[in-house]
């Protein structure tokens, strides 16, 4: 990247409306997002939004392309990845102090991989995902599931899938993220979020670095109809995500670097 590429898009990024749309696409990627969601997201009014992405756009920081009759807004990754590798080799000259860098995947783990799966109610998609790995991952997994939503319960649906597929959920239960921000909780190997909104939503860098992906998923309950239809949104819910999950157990980390798993993880929420 050349210097005055690299100044024009600091600039861009140099409001906090234009950084924050920005962010939230990053935590998107590299699904792209509707503009309505990115305004509601971020409660700006939709004429502001156009213009913070219209610059974004032009600095070539994101893209946009059109399904049908919706719009959608994806952040340019290979842009992106040049304008730090830029402020990385460039300004800080590589300096380890300033830029440490980050961990390999280790080729022998001594403990299972702690993975984290979020969503805003921890009722139905980020419990399914828990137990599934659970089960799947013999002994090679450690899962975990949160909210971002106080208050939230295990949906009954959810809970009648799990036992007819034969899964244990006598120790599942309902919980918010910050009982995974504390001091004392388990380092993650890996965080997914499962749903949009919960990706959408601010949340501090984890400890250590994990390995992220946004594998967002149709909320089950939302679903309506009879309690037949209602239970077969449950059960498309929990097949879509065993096969994420049978995929994902199934990757030899100890032969992919992070930018090859990476690109496994986030294929991995497109299937």
């Amino acid at each position: 990247m050349e210097i005055i590429d690299a100044t024009s898009t600091f600039a861009t990024l140099g409001s906090p409306g234009r950084l924050a749309v920005f962010r939230l696409l990053m935590r998107h990627a590299p699904q792209g997002v509707r503009p309505t969601e990115i305004a509601q997201s971020l409660d700006l009014k939709q004429n502001t939004l156009s213009h913070h992405l219209a610059a974004l756009e032009q600095v070539g920081l994101i893209r946009h392309q059109r399904d049908g009759r919706s719009l959608f807004y994806t952040v340019d990754l290979d842009r992106a990845g040049a304008l730090v590798a830029y402020l990385v080799n460039d300004c800080c000259r590589g300096r380890p102090g300033l830029c440490p860098a980050l961990p390999e995947t280790e080729a022998a783990m001594t403990r299972p991989y702690n993975v984290l799966f979020i969503c805003s109610g921890n009722s139905a998609r980020s419990i399914f995902a828990e137990a599934i790995l659970n089960d799947l991952g013999a002994g090679r997994f450690r899962a975990f599931s949160a909210g971002t939503r106080p208050g939230t319960a295990l949906n009954p649906y959810a809970i009648t899938v799990l036992e007819r597929a034969g899964h244990d959920v006598s120790g599942l239960r309902s919980k918010h993220i910050s009982e995974f921000e504390q001091p004392d909780a388990p380092q993650m190997d890996f965080v997914f979020t499962v749903c949009d909104a919960a990706a959408s939503e601010e949340c501090a860098p984890w400890p250590g670095q994990p390995m992220t992906a946004h594998w967002g998923l149709p909320d089950p309950v939302k679903a309506t109809g009879t309690d037949a239809e209602k239970a077969l949104a449950f059960a498309r819910t929990y097949a879509e995500l065993h096969k994420r999950l049978t995929g994902f157990a199934a990757l030899s980390f100890d032969q992919l670097d992070r930018l090859a798993l990476q690109h496994r993880l986030d294929d991995l929420g497109h299937i």
